[in-house]
């Protein structure tokens, strides 16, 4: 049997296999931050497609968390509903669905919203991007459990999985980095301080809710003097002791110039994903270009990861799990009366 299509878990999560849809951005929820139904066609289509766990893009946990005032929101309890409509879609096709929670910080471009950050330091010079304001230990507080509260209104509109954005330049990155977290209080200066927030949400949301938890990373900030793969295999390895039950891992995005990034060919990020999969008892997701079953299948039986995100892929090709399957000669699980059209 393909590696690709055998089933596999997240924590207390079963999957009928290994793919999955990594959060993407639509910028196409209302003002106020609900899903529309836009969002159920898409990601049912990919549901349909046999995509094994779908990860709902980044989702607001408060306004001023948004990338843009287009995104998503779980900040409050009337954001449930349309929630429910993408979780009950993709669970009627067969595939399980989580949310990425997330907090913008610095990188917030909503016009109404002062953004906040561990430091007064803005993302860009460039607009739209604004000098944020330092978080006080209440606000941080404050922050830590509106992500928890998140989580549970994501439990209760369905979801399997909630996973926590840490990756990216987004505001629990923002702490990790030396270069944009310069607070000379508990959340500043050494590695562990600057890993407390991300850790503290964890712990919270953990307590809070009974779901999986995955926490997407950026590995390598490409940057001299910021974030390193080394301090990111430390920080796995604490997760783990929190209890996250997988790792999502990806590179870059705290700074709007790195000075090494590797060129954006295929496969460039999964080395990364390797070096934390050798360090960890969790499973760990794979993501950046990778485009076809068998470079998935190749990643897998070489033990670079557990599962395998395609992106981009997955926007062109919704079906691409029915085609993983039809080229693996493995059945598929599309219920009826879909099935005849699709096979």
């Amino acid at each position: 049997m393909s590696l690709l299509l055998s089933p596999a878990s997240i924590g207390s999560l079963s999957l009928k296999n290994r793919i999955v849809m990594p959060p993407m951005c639509l910028y196409s929820a209302t003002h106020e931050g609900h899903a529309t139904p836009f969002h159920t066609l898409h990601y049912g289509a990919r549901a349909l497609g046999e995509t094994g766990l779908i990860i709902v893009e980044a989702t607001g946990v408060e306004p001023r968390g948004r990338i843009s005032d287009k995104d998503l929101g779980l900040w409050n309890d009337a954001h449930i509903a349309s929630h429910k409509s993408l979780t009950d879609t993709c669970h009627f096709f067969g595939a399980a669905i989580g949310v990425q929670l997330a907090h913008a910080g610095r990188k917030c471009e909503c016009a109404d919203e002062t953004p906040i950050a561990p430091s007064a330091l803005a993302f860009s010079d460039a607009a739209p991007y604004k000098t944020p304001k330092a978080m006080s230990l209440e606000e941080i507080a404050t922050v830590t459990d509106a992500f928890v509260q998140s989580a549970l209104r994501a439990q209760k509109a369905g979801y399997d999985v909630v996973e926590i954005h840490g990756a990216h330049g987004y505001l629990l990155c923002e702490f990790l980095s030396p270069l944009s977290n310069q607070r000379e209080d508990q959340y500043g200066g050494n590695l562990e301080n600057r890993c407390r927030f991300l850790l503290e949400v964890v712990t919270s949301i953990k307590k809070a809710i009974t779901l999986p938890v995955i926490v997407r990373l950026s590995a390598h900030e490409w940057m001299k003097e910021g974030w390193q793969r080394e301090d990111t295999l430390i920080l796995a390895k604490a997760l783990e002791k929190a209890g996250v039950d997988a790792l999502h891992i990806s590179s870059g995005g705290n700074q709007a110039a790195p000075d090494n990034r590797p060129r954006l060919v295929p496969l460039y990020q999964v080395g990364e994903a390797k070096a934390i999969k050798n360090k960890v008892g969790i499973p760990v997701i794979a993501v950046g270009q990778i485009s076809t079953p068998i470079e998935a299948e190749a990643l897998l039986i070489g033990e670079t990861c557990d599962f395998v995100a395609f992106g981009r892929e997955l926007l062109r090709n919704p079906h691409l799990g029915i085609e993983a399957a039809k080229l693996f000669k493995e059945p598929t699980k599309i219920p009826a009366p879909y099935a005849r059209a699709y096979l």
